[in-house]
């Protein structure tokens, strides 16, 4: 039954577990038989409405929502940080500076900042072969705001995290 559930909310774009699980909790089993469960109409058409809302077309082409996107998650900043702040790193230098971050999860962080064009990879033909990672002029041009930002959570740390 659950895998069936899910299914179904995969084939209507419903990909968030937390709403599978949430309609997966009004479910009751079937008093006559176990292996049924009873589900309330009114249920299935409240989880439809939100699978089928309409979007407005100016949030998806929202210019804030896009940008930082693409590089608003924890490790990119961390990755920009270190570079603005060291200059030209090797990736073992930069994973040894972000120890808790995997080297898997450095490695596709480094791939995206490269495609946007925030960091520039160079490659030395040698052997073993030698790969240095640094800031390109755009990433440069974002620091200021990544340091204004820092900066701001410096001051609030103590009140935000509470």
């Amino acid at each position: 039954m659950q895998i069936f559930l899910f299914l179904f909310f995969t084939q209507r774009n419903l990909v968030t577990f937390g709403n599978f699980c949430n309609f997966a909790a009004h479910l009751t089993k079937c008093p006559n038989d176990p292996k049924s469960y009873i589900v309330n109409r009114q249920i299935v058409n409240i989880f439809m409405r939100r699978i089928n809302k309409e979007v407005d077309p100016q949030y998806m082409n929202c210019p804030i929502r896009n940008v930082i996107d693409k590089f608003g998650d924890k490790w990119s900043l961390l990755v920009l940080y270190q570079l603005h702040d060291k200059g030209t790193l090797r990736f073992n230098e930069l994973h040894r500076e972000m120890a808790d971050c995997s080297q898997k999860m450095l490695s596709q962080t480094l791939k995206r900042l490269e495609q946007i064009g925030l960091i520039s990879r160079q490659v030395y033909p040698e052997v073993p072969p030698r790969v240095e990672y640094s800031l390109t002029a755009r990433g440069q041009s974002l620091m200021p705001h990544v340091s204004a930002l820092i900066g701001w959570a410096l001051e609030h740390f103590e009140e935000i995290t509470k």
